[in-house]
Parts: C-alpha cells; sequence; structure tokens
C-alpha cells in the first residue's frame, strides 16, 4: 500500500485516505440516478415503465458506472491522486438533447463522436500538445462555457420538472405551481440546497432519496417504487454500440460535435484539476505534478466510456470534498472506484427515482458551476461581450456548441476594432473562421 500510493511522502493514512474517499462517493454518486435518467432520452419508444425503458435504463446506470470506475481506477493507480471521475453534467445534456433530440444524430453515431474525442484529447496529452490548445482559447470564453453550461442544465431541470414550460407567444412560461411533480422538484431544491450550506456530505444524493421519499406519497403519488436492490442489468444495448459510419465521419456536423465535446471536456478538466490541486496542495511552482497522467485518465476514461455506452467522462469537482477530509493519494479515488462499481446492484432503486426528484439536482448544479463568473473581468467590454454571448447563447439556442462559436467568433471581432488585436491568439482566428463557415454554410 506504501510503496503504490506513498502514503507517508503524503503526510496521510490509510484510515484517512478511505475517509475522504467514502465523502467523494456521497458527494458525486447522484450521477447513477442522473446520467441514464437524461441519456434515456436518446431511445425513441422507451416511455417510462416499458421493456425497452427498463432495458435501456440499465445498461446507461452500468455504462455510467463503468466509465466511472474505470477512470477514476487510472486516475487512482497511474497518476496518484484523489480525484474521481465521472460522466460529466452538462455533457449529457448536451449528448442527448441537442446531439441527438435537436440535431437529429443517431445515438450511437454521438458515441462515436464522443470516443473519437477522447482518441484526440490522448493524443494532444500524449505529444504535449496540449499546452499549445490552453493558450489559443481566451480565458473569459473559458470560464463562461463553465457557467453557460450551468444554465444549460439547470434550463433543462427546471423544464423537466415542469416549472418552465413553452408557450406560443413567449417561448417559455411559469408552469402549473399545482402539479405534483412541480412541488416534489422545489421541495427537493430547497432541500440540497439547506443541507449543501450546512456542509452535510452528500447532499445532492440525499436531496434526490429524501424527493424520491416525499415523491412517494399518496398526495403527489409521483414515485413509482421498483424496488431497491436487484441483479446486474444487462449492458449490451449500449455496449461497444459506436457507429463509425463514413457519411458521419464526412459531415461537418459529425466533426462539430466532436469539437465541442473535446473543448468543453478539455477545459473542463483543466480548469478542475487546476482548482483542486490548488486546494490540495499539489501546485509546484505553477504546475501540477504528473499532470499528464492525469490528463490521461480523463482522456482513456472517455473513450472507454463511450464503448460502454455513455457520454464524456470528466475529472469531479466534488473531490474538493474528499481532499477537504485529508484524501492526498490515489487510495482515496480507488475507494470511490469500489464504491462505485457496488452501484450496479441499485438498478431497482435507480428506476424508482422519478425525474421530479433529479430535476431539482439539475438546477442545483448549475448554481454550482455559474460560480466561475466571477473570475471574469467584467471591467474590460472586449472580454465581457464575448463571454455574455457565451453564456447567453447556450440556453438560449439550446445548445453549448453554438454557445462556443459565436463567443469564439465575437472575441476577435471585438478585440480588432477596439486596436487589441494583438492580443488575439492566430489560432482563435482560424477557429473564428471556421464557425463562421459553419453556422452559415454547413450547418443543418
Amino acid at each position: 500500500m506504501e510503496r503504490l500510493f506513498h502514503l507517508k511522502e503524503n503526510g496521510t493514512t490509510v484510515r484517512r485516505e478511505i475517509v475522504a474517499g467514502i465523502t467523494t462517493f456521497l458527494t458525486m454518486a447522484y450521477i447513477v440516478f442522473v446520467n441514464p435518467s437524461i441519456l434515456i432520452n436518446v431511445i425513441p419508444g422507451a416511455a417510462p415503465g416499458s421493456d425497452l425503458y427498463t432495458q435501456f435504463f440499465g445498461a446507461f446506470m452500468v455504462a455510467t458506472i463503468l466509465g466511472s470506475v474505470a477512470a477514476t481506477l487510472i486516475m487512482a493507480l497511474f497518476a496518484n491522486y484523489p480525484f474521481a471521475l465521472a460522466p460529466g453534467m452538462g455533457l449529457n445534456a448536451y449528448f442527448t438533447f441537442t446531439v441527438c433530440l435537436k440535431m437529429g444524430i443517431d445515438w450511437k453515431v454521438a458515441l462515436a463522436a464522443v470516443f473519437v474525442e477522447g482518441i484526440i484529447f490522448i493524443f494532444l496529452t500524449v505529444t504535449g500538445a496540449r499546452g499549445f490548445v490552453v493558450k489559443a482559447i481566451p480565458d473569459s470564453i473559458k470560464l463562461a462555457t463553465g457557467a453557460g453550461i450551468g444554465l444549460f442544465i439547470a434550463f433543462i431541470g427546471l423544464k423537466g420538472a415542469g416549472i418552465v414550460v413553452s408557450d406560443p407567444a413567449t417561448f417559455v412560461s411559469l408552469g402549473r405551481m399545482s402539479d405534483p411533480n412541480v412541488i416534489v422538484a422545489i421541495i427537493g431544491f430547497f432541500l440540497i440546497a439547506v443541507l449543501f450550506a450546512l456542509r452535510v456530505p452528500g447532499a445532492i444524493m440525499i436531496g434526490i432519496l429524501a424527493s424520491t421519499l416525499i415523491g412517494a406519497l399518496p398526495i403527489f403519488g409521483v414515485t413509482k417504487y421498483q424496488g431497491i436492490v436487484g441483479k446486474i442489468p444487462d449492458i449490451s444495448p449500449t455496449f461497444m454500440k459506436m457507429d463509425f459510419n463514413l457519411q458521419a465521419l464526412g459531415s461537418a456536423t459529425f466533426w462539430m460535435v466532436v469539437f465541442t465535446f473535446f473543448f468543453v471536456d478539455f477545459f473542463d478538466t483543466l480548469g478542475t484539476l487546476t482548482g483542486l490541486a490548488e486546494s490540495a496542495g499539489f501546485m509546484k511552482s505553477g504546475d501540477l505534478p504528473r499532470a499528464s497522467r492525469a490528463y490521461l485518465a480523463d482522456a482513456v476514461g472517455t473513450s472507454v466510456g463511450a464503448a460502454f455506452g455513455t457520454s464524456t467522462v470528466t475529472t469531479y469537482i466534488e473531490s474538493s470534498a474528499g481532499i477537504a477530509e485529508g484524501g492526498r493519494t490515489g487510495l482515496t479515488a480507488l475507494t470511490v472506484a469500489l464504491l462505485m462499481l457496488l452501484m450496479v446492484f441499485f438498478s431497482p432503486l435507480a428506476l424508482t427515482v422519478p425525474s421530479a426528484a433529479t430535476a431539482p439536482a439539475l438546477v442545483f448544479v448549475g448554481v454550482l458551476m455559474i460560480r466561475t463568473l466571477k473570475k471574469i473581468d467584467w471591467d474590460d467590454i472586449t472580454e465581457a461581450i464575448p463571454a455574455f454571448i457565451t453564456l447567453l447563447m447556450m440556453p438560449l439556442t439550446y445548445s453549448i456548441a453554438n454557445g462556443i462559436a459565436l463567443g469564439i467568433i465575437t472575441y476577435p471581432i471585438t478585440k480588432l476594432f477596439t486596436g487589441k488585436a494583438k492580443q488575439v491568439h492566430w489560432f482563435t482566428w482560424i477557429l473564428a473562421i471556421l464557425f463562421v463557415l459553419y453556422l452559415v454554410f454547413l450547418r443543418e
């Protein structure tokens, strides 16, 4: 154990690492319920309660778990860091609601795009080109992307709960507040908020489970009990279902999807790893030791996760909970991976959780993600405008890709006409031109 994780060198103990791992697991275990509830929407005819729904929900759940376990084990045993990984919030929504439902791309082709994105991530990490990409993208766009994704998934949560509904005159409007689903979702949101404010470990997961129980009350009736423990679901409906057909690979839309997955995954991982490393005291002269190994855990996890049948895997900021408990080595991540693996036996519980219970989790995660806005220099209008465009257009166009594209197009133009063109990296100009061509001529 000492030879593998260097516990003494990192000033920690086996007990402290295990406690830290349990803490991190509790804070992120909600993804086991939330991710399949989002991904199931890509399956035509999978109505709640149907055999098709049960079959694919279970497969997506196992894919979520195995993708998380594979990536976290690499982080634990190869990089020796206490960081856990799982399918990323926001990217799962983009995969489902934008790529598959809005753009009409088959979910198998979308999984192929996720796999390719992971391979590109691996290539850039191994070759050392990661640093070039980091410098080419403006900080304001990176920061606004995280916040924009927060607004996007919060909007999806509000829509799923029935709090926000469509309106022929105004596009959106407030839903019927007496609807049982709306009431349960509102109660769940405040439960999560209060528990989180009180620093209760696992606040989001506790809120989801509590909302599920509340929804089972006769006055609400939104929870349909399916059980708690059961046999491991069959993963064959999603395992190795990636479709690399030549027509898709030759389309600009496919590569735009790949780029969006890569962009969000890459910079989300960059920001998360940097923030976690700083909080744990891992940074040395501004750099993270073994950074390439940590990035490889994310990149390989993404491609492996796609093979299992889930959207992009990324490093979880919830790992900060375990770090706060003293987690300093891969033993913390190993503990998370083992606990996550045990979740394969709880598919009936996952099926029991209604959308009214997962919706408040989406909204609350949106609250956490929008905090990156405070790091943007709002006093510099040439930074503020591109950031605002990125932030605004993600929820309003129901697409993370559109927000990123319009933000990157706006950035060099704003700089050029204010005499600050020298601040724009040449690669940013190339991206802006490509995005203009895509949006005007190639976007379907």
